[in-house]
């Protein structure tokens, strides 16, 4: 049986099974998906205006030559990461940074820090043994 996209562009067979993307919907994490929506430099200037102060998705839109639509969908991925979460406040309904999830990020990045910090003191200490390195630094 064959299935065709709604777009028409894609034919898609379902006797086989097609590998598009390696980090597809099983693979993801929740890690993965915060750095994948950061690597937009827009949704990083979009966090980073939201870290001052929350906002709505219009007044989020202004300083971009987009539409709307297009700072929401970059939204969405904000959201669906995790990252921001739309509140209702009377008429508004701004949109706010979830700091919390940042942790995770510097939880990760932390661990990988720590680990080069200690392979950069153990290549030192080896360089200091070597009588040219002593020569070198003594210039």
């Amino acid at each position: 049986m064959e299935l065709y996209s709604t777009n028409r562009l894609t034919k898609v067979d379902l006797r086989h099974i097609f590998n598009h993307m390696v980090d597809n919907a099983a693979a993801r994490d929740p890690l993965s998906d915060v750095f994948s929506a950061l690597a937009d430099p827009t949704r990083r200037d979009i966090v980073a205006r939201l870290a001052v102060s929350d906002a709505t998705v219009t007044e989020l839109a202004q300083p971009y030559d987009v539409t709307v639509q297009a700072v929401s969908k970059h939204l969405k991925v904000l959201e669906e990461a995790g990252l921001i979460t739309k509140t209702k406040d009377a008429q508004r309904r701004p949109v706010h940074l979830e700091a919390e999830v940042f942790d995770l990020m510097t939880k990760w990045i932390e661990r990988y820090r720590r680990l080069a910090e200690e392979r950069y003191r153990r290549l030192d200490a080896v360089l200091e043994t070597m009588p040219e390195y002593e020569k070198e630094e003594g210039k």
